[in-house]
């Protein structure tokens, strides 16, 4: 498979995740000799066995099985009437290949001697390009951003980072909280991929809690029942708790519901294809924290830097309403989160990469949720991927 034709699937590889029919292709991958009997059986058997993790493993193969690979794969999704996969994938292609410039449409260029000086050349205006998450980057911008500490977190250590887990499934029985089933698929995502992204990272499993005081919203809930804040974690780790740390970019990822209301979304003149995968019942994410009682520390520390700088907060769900979990998958959030990192961590920053999580997670099922962050990050930050 050419490079135009990898980049392609990775470009459409979270749809066709989200979409693809994997037990209809089977027969037709093997009759056109896509894949080997056995190839078949070991994407059968990838990760959980689940129809995305089958799907996410198919289309990483994919990349493998030569120069025809994905037109004879847009041919097997049309032989098992995955019609409008086919038609999006051959549409992309098409207009891959006629933007490719060929022999005829370029024109010679002589350069003269003097333009070959540096001094002489201008710097041209880089060209925005659509990154796919609603907004523009620039080309080449992430490579002279990466080392400019003025503008962007410089990880250069190995490892970059420190990446705590904490993964609770499983609470006492007088909570009357219920087990949060698929969640382990969830710490196994993230624990690959912040370990692919060059942190050190630990888990913790079903740990109990203490009550305490918030400002940033929602919570989180120990084995024990108690509910830990967003704010009381986030202070550990602020400029007056935890010099040390000062400057450097502090990331929290909350997967937890953020209230009990179910969002039934709204009309809009297009939308895409609803997630309305076979076999997923996607359930509340626990319970949602009821903020009972509110109290508010008084500044009492002075810093060179604000006390909550350099810290980034994403929240699966908007405040007030569920954060959806498949039992079979993982949630929506980290699922997603998991599959935007590995396409898109090496060339974009964080917020961008947010970006594309908040906007697939968006047009999921029939219960929508919208994930959001509070970002008080001084710079961009971008992942070590190499």
């Amino acid at each position: 498979m050419d490079e135009a034709d990898r980049r392609l699937l990775r470009r459409c590889r979270l749809r066709l995740v989200e979409e693809l029919q994997v037990d209809q292709l089977w027969d037709a991958l093997l009759s056109r000799e896509l894949f080997k009997p056995h190839m078949i059986e070991d994407i059968q058997r990838a990760g959980s066995g689940s129809r995305r993790d089958q799907a996410r493993q198919l289309i990483t193969d994919l990349e493998t099985r030569g120069s025809q690979a994905l037109p004879l794969f847009i041919s097997c999704l049309e032989d098992t009437g995955q019609d409008m996969l086919a038609s999006f994938l051959r549409t992309n292609r098409q207009a891959v290949q006629l933007s490719k410039p060929t022999l005829e449409n370029l024109t010679p260029v002589v350069l003269r001697p003097e333009i070959r000086k540096p001094e002489v050349l201008r710097p041209e205006t880089p060209r925005p390009v659509d990154i796919g998450s609603g907004g523009f980057g620039d080309v080449g911008a992430p490579e002279s951003l990466r080392g400019n500490a003025d503008l962007a977190y410089i990880l250069s250590m190995e490892p970059c980072g420190h990446c705590l887990i904490i993964n609770n499934v499983n609470f006492c029985r007088e909570s009357g909280l219920s087990t949060r089933t698929g969640s382990s698929i969830d710490c196994e995502k993230l624990q690959r991929r912040f370990s692919s992204l060059h942190f050190m990272v630990e888990v913790k499993h079903d740990l109990t809690a203490k009550a305490s005081h918030l400002q940033f919203p929602g919570a989180v809930y120990g084995t024990d029942g108690c509910p830990v804040s967003v704010e009381r974690i986030v202070n550990i780790f602020n400029g007056t708790s935890c010099p040390s740390l000062g400057g450097k970019p502090k990331l929290f990822f909350i997967q937890a519901c953020g209230g009990d209301q179910k969002d039934h979304g709204f009309e809009v003149a297009s939308t895409p294809p609803e997630d309305v995968s076979s076999g997923s019942n996607p359930e509340p994410d626990a319970t949602p924290f009821q903020d009972d009682l509110r109290t508010f520390d008084q500044l009492d520390a002075v810093s060179s830097l604000p006390t909550p700088s350099d810290i980034f907060v994403s929240y699966s769900t908007f405040p007030g309403f569920v954060s959806l979990r498949d039992p079979k998958s993982g949630s929506w959030y980290v699922e997603t989160l998991d599959d935007i990192f590995e396409q898109w961590a090496h060339s974009e920053d964080l917020q961008s990469l947010l970006l594309r999580v908040a906007n697939a997670v968006s047009v999921k099922g029939i219960y929508k949720q919208m994930p959001g962050c509070f970002n008080f990050l001084r710079k961009k930050l971008f992942f070590k991927t190499s």
